[in-house]
């Protein structure tokens, strides 16, 4: 773990300029620098990085950061790894909190095995390259699939020779320990204490983690003992670096055009990867003949939200394109399926068409994976139960999508594919959410039946809970904040630090006190328990008033900068754009100044709370019938936020509501 020093040290030391220009052609215009968005296909220069401020941002695609958030944007790395980039190249030692003995340890181990695994692909690579065998035997593979010398060393290929121990007997003449040398699954290990080779006469498919550290090996048999062999291919075992579940081969080489086509391949195999970059589509990756996982889909769904299921078009092929995709749909990726002519792998479709070819292929044939699934399951089905089986299968796919729209849209083309009513399916498909919520073996949360007939109940148990605690947070608008709190937040990241009131006197303790923007508007809205709907405001909120004492903060500069990727994408954002406010406000900021502003924003923010407790107190009287009580309760209440209403109506200087 980085300390927060270093971090400090890394972020001082920082040139965004500098650092944008190793991937970005720029040009100063005024205080600031052009060029051309790497994010999305510019053609005209929208891309502009401040120096001064130390971010960047885009005015056509939106996307905006510091330097970290730059380098892991572009080289695709997890902010540790983007850190570590920084330091590296502005020669900053990384310190690291002081590890235990077992975690030192355990460190030490992970570090040793891709030690042996990156000394093991460079091994490989050179007897293909330069060994006879390597030449006569795994070059030969290589060149009768047609795979380019650019393509074979862009994936590290390599070849493993048939003597059963000579890799064994080369890695521990190297120095390597025959510890890490079966810990890796590189070798085994006999009674006798002998290292045998796992990937003897195969040639070898290194498996590169998103980072680009080879984390395992495929090995494939080549010669006749293929025949009859249920296993032609052998993959590196589970170990402390290497969970198959969670790798996806190709993804290294993939990850920068997934982002940039914002969409990815899924095919089955090494060949399939690799054919497909030899036709220029490289934005492809391989889960290598096993069931999709959530560490998987996670992965994927950091570079899109696209994914375009690449299969061979016989039972197989459709077998594997029905597999795992629910898991897809339920993390929020949207799905196509394409089948390619019967017969016929991305590998070998490759090598009999053109890249143009392939590419136009790709693009007239996806098919919506529901829409797939209709055609798949119903086609020629007239038994009823079979078709009854069938059109719940299709349901159940619908049931796991969380976006309302989305779950909607497919909810009619359903009904319209099959005959089966609409309000049907609804039913069907909110019994199956509801079951679903209520599994205790549920892997993922179900989105939310609520708009589809159900989920009535908890609404009202929380409008209730309103009417005895009047002033409890407001979390209205499920977490979208609101305009007015898009610009106080807006007003913290840019005046956090500035004083706006000064000897003022407490209402609580009478003290006299002195308060920044920050705090002003915390102080404020915590005499009622007030807070913002979005979870992420509070948390700059918080952090700007824990900050304002530290000498020197400067919360433009601290959020822009801040370790959190959300924070500090939001605060460039906020520092670079001007949120319109209303005619009124405007008019008092020019007039009145920051002070004036801000409380006026804050009485503002005040009074959609108001309105928005009047509209829940209004819904619930309204469904009340019998309780004369409760109404009564629920009618002063109301009556009560009116006046309040009225009074702040007042103080905004707008006509007071009767």
């Amino acid at each position: 773990m980085i300390d927060r020093q270093t971090i400090d040290r890394i972020m001082n030391a920082v040139d965004i300029v500098d650092v944008v220009s190793e991937f970005v052609a720029l040009k100063k215009r005024g205080t600031s620098y052009k060029g051309l968005c790497p994010f999305h296909d510019d053609t005209t220069p929208s891309f502009s990085v401040s120096p001064v401020k130390g971010v960047y941002k885009c005015f056509s695609c939106g996307e905006a950061g510091n330097a970290v958030n730059f380098v892991m944007k572009h080289e695709q790395m997890t902010y540790p790894e983007a850190l570590r980039w920084l330091a590296n190249k502005y020669h900053i030692e990384i310190r690291e909190r002081e590890l235990t003995d077992e975690e030192r340890q355990a460190e030490s181990e992970r570090e040793s095995m891709f030690l042996v695994n990156e000394w093991a692909a460079k091994q490989f690579e050179h007897i293909l390259h330069h060994d006879v065998d390597g030449l006569a035997i795994g070059m030969q593979y290589f060149r009768s699939r047609g795979f380019r010398d650019d393509i074979i060393s862009k994936f590290q290929l390599g070849f493993c020779l048939s003597q059963r121990d000579a890799f064994a007997k080369a890695a521990l003449k190297a120095g390597y320990k025959k510890e890490f040398l079966v810990k890796t699954g590189l070798c085994y290990e006999r009674d006798n204490g002998d290292l045998l080779d796992r990937f003897s006469g195969r040639v070898i498919f290194p498996w590169i983690g998103v980072s680009g550290k080879v984390t395992a090996f495929g090995g494939r048999l080549l010669d006749a003992r293929t025949k009859g062999v249920q296993q032609k291919y052998v993959n590196s075992p589970d170990s402390d670096i290497y969970h198959k579940e969670r790798e996806l081969y190709g993804i290294f080489q993939a990850k920068k055009a997934i982002a940039k086509e914002d969409c990815v391949y899924m095919v089955e195999g090494y060949t399939d990867v690799i054919a497909m970059h030899q036709c220029g589509i490289e934005n492809v990756v391989a889960n290598s003949g096993t069931a999709l996982s959530f560490y998987q889909i996670r992965t994927l769904h950091r570079f899109t939200s696209n994914i375009v299921l690449l299969y061979d078009g016989d039972e197989a092929g459709i077998h594997a394109a029905m597999r795992g995709t629910d898991m897809l749909l339920s993390e929020g990726m949207n799905v196509k399926v394409l089948l390619l002519p019967d017969g016929d792998d991305p590998d070998s479709f490759a090598r009999k068409h053109t890249a143009t070819d392939f590419r136009k292929y790709i693009e007239d044939h996806q098919t919506d994976f529901i829409v797939f699934k209709i055609n798949q399951l119903l086609r020629g089905v007239t038994d009823p139960i079979k078709r009854s089986e069938a059109v719940n299968s299709i349901v159940q796919s619908i049931s796991v999508i969380k976006d309302q729209i989305l779950r909607a849209t497919y909810v009619r083309e359903c009904a319209n594919r099959t005959g089966v009513a609409e309000q049907t399916i609804i039913a069907q498909m909110n019994r199956m959410i509801h079951n679903s919520l209520n599994s205790p073996n549920s892997l993922t949360p179900a989105p939310s039946p609520r708009g589809e007939g159900s989920g009535q109940s908890s609404q009202k148990s929380s409008q209730e809970e309103n009417v005895s605690t009047p002033l409890s947070p407001w979390r209205g608008g499920g977490g979208e904040a609101s305009s007015i709190e898009t610009l106080l937040i807006q007003a913290v990241i840019r005046h956090g630090e500035e004083v706006i009131l000064q000897d003022v006197e407490d209402e609580v303790t009478g003290e006299k006190v002195t308060l920044n923007v920050a705090q002003y508007i915390s102080y404020d809205l915590g005499l009622d328990n007030l807070q913002f709907s979005n979870p992420l405001y509070m948390r700059i909120l918080d952090e700007a008033v824990a900050h304002s004492g530290d000498e020197g903060f400067k919360a433009e500069e601290y959020f822009t900068q801040h370790p959190d990727l959300d924070i500090s994408t939001l605060a460039v954002k906020m520092s670079v754009e001007d949120f319109k406010l209303s005619k009124s406000l405007q008019v008092k900021q020019r007039e009145n100044g920051l002070r004036d502003t801000i409380m006026h924003m804050v009485l503002d923010f005040r009074m959609d709370w108001v309105e928005q407790h009047l509209k829940e107190l209004r819904v619930q009287l309204s469904s009340m019938s019998n309780n004369v009580e409760q109404m009564m309760q629920t009618m002063g209440e109301i009556k009560r936020m009116q006046d309040i209403r009225n009074l702040l109506a007042k103080r905004l200087g707008n006509d007071i509501i009767v």
